[in-house]
């Protein structure tokens, strides 16, 4: 609930007072109180109203410290803490996830505040999704919000036209990095967050609603539930890792799937071609077929290669490799996972090894398969992965598997 509440309060505040990083501080202060007396004392009647009061309060502490600059926002921010001023009701994080993706700021520092601010994400999550150091994230986050107090940026979110296009597209980037680390978490014991994915899609059904003719977004949510769907089949009960190929697919979410299939169907084809309806098409491809040897890998192979086209980048070519291997072969799968040999993006990356472990272990290599399970063991930080990658390398010293 807290996860779902903190950025609907932090953009009530900015909205209000126009001071992210003053707010920020406020919220978490809010969001600590309420972990602590909320287990004693019971969870109030409006969690959201008693959140902004308790940071609007530590706001008013604040104003306090520098009284003769702050004397009239103070009054009229202990006004709201006393409940003399209305908490509206509205859900603020939209415009919050606009606010964040200001024109402003680098494409960097937009992805990175607004997982903080809105995904809620931790400043090491946040590093792991970028695949850069933590204090490099942290730079970005505390420039940003420099940035969007020097430059007095408006809360509103922006007009239709070239900006709200270009803000828009970073707003869906950053959900879907949401998305992505609640789906295979950087690091941990669980394989999932499930509060995550969950934020991203109810994030992604508003951002739909906002622009209802944007198939992009349409797309975006799309992706999401039918590669949600799959979450129950991704684990077995003690949380070990199960590759797609080997799930029950009788535990995938039909409610998802249809929902899924139908955005797909109403979308794809009918406006501008984006990346985010390419996977979704091939989300459904996956999702539709009744086992995997039924799956249309020639039509993914295909779908790759477009999303290639349009959208090319080291985790695409890394995918239509094992497109390539479902249809031509390990061998061929291996040829084009050498194309991303010299890529400095996937320097250390576990998920070019464990693909390539796993072509190699297809095409027979068993010693050059355990070879790369094990470094790709080294270089993830999931527990769930690790073990699995691990199991896998012992394997390959059993020859009579």
């Amino acid at each position: 609930m807290l996860r779902e509440l903190a950025p609907q309060v932090l953009g009530a505040l900015v909205r209000r007072y126009g001071q992210f990083d003053a707010a920020e501080d406020a919220v978490q202060e809010a969001l600590l109180a309420a972990a602590l007396q909320w287990p004693r004392e019971g969870t109030p009647a409006n969690p959201r109203s008693w959140l902004i009061s308790v940071a609007t309060r530590r706001l008013v502490d604040e104003f306090r410290s520098d009284s003769a600059r702050r004397r009239r926002e103070a009054a009229d921010a202990l006004a709201w803490a006393d409940g003399e001023a209305q908490v509206p009701d509205r859900d603020d994080t939209l415009a919050l996830l606009f606010l964040c993706a200001h024109p402003s700021l680098s494409p960097p520092s937009q992805l990175a505040l607004t997982l903080r601010a809105v995904g809620g994400l931790t400043t090491a999550e946040i590093a792991s999704a970028f695949l850069v150091p933590e204090p490099t994230i942290a730079q970005r986050i505390s420039r940003a919000k420099q940035t969007i107090r020097r430059s007095g940026a408006e809360f509103p979110p922006p007009a239709p036209g070239a900006e709200r296009a270009e803000r828009l597209r970073v707003v869906r980037q950053v959900l879907y990095l949401i998305f992505n680390e609640g789906y295979t978490a950087s690091g941990g014991p669980e394989l999932q967050r499930a509060e995550l994915t969950g934020e991203a899609i109810r994030l992604t059904r508003l951002l739909r609603e906002l622009v209802p003719g944007d198939h992009e977004t349409a797309g975006l949510l799309a992706l999401m539930l039918l590669t949600d769907a799959r979450r129950d089949a991704r684990t077995t009960y003690g949380g070990e890792l199960v590759p797609l190929d080997r799930q029950d697919r009788s535990l995938w979410s039909k409610e998802k799937i249809t929902e899924g299939v139908a955005l797909v169907s109403a979308t794809l084809g009918r406006g501008p071609l984006g990346p985010y309806q390419v996977q979704a098409a091939i989300a459904a491809l996956h999702d539709e077929a009744e086992s995997d040897g039924e799956t249309d890998w020639a039509q993914i192979l295909a779908l790759y290669e477009v999303l290639e086209t349009i959208a090319p980048g080291p985790m695409v070519t890394l995918n239509r490799a094992v497109a390539v291997a479902r249809t031509r072969g390990p061998l061929a799968g291996l040829a084009v996972i050498g194309e991303l040999a010299g890529d400095e993006r996937m320097a250390g990356h576990h998920r070019l090894a464990a693909v390539r472990a796993h072509l190699l272990e297809q095409a027979g290599f068993a010693e050059e398969a355990r070879e790369a399970y094990l470094a790709a063991a080294k270089l993830t930080t999931s527990a769930p992965e690790q073990r699995y990658l691990t199991a896998r390398a012992l394997l390959q010293e059993r020859p009579e598997r």
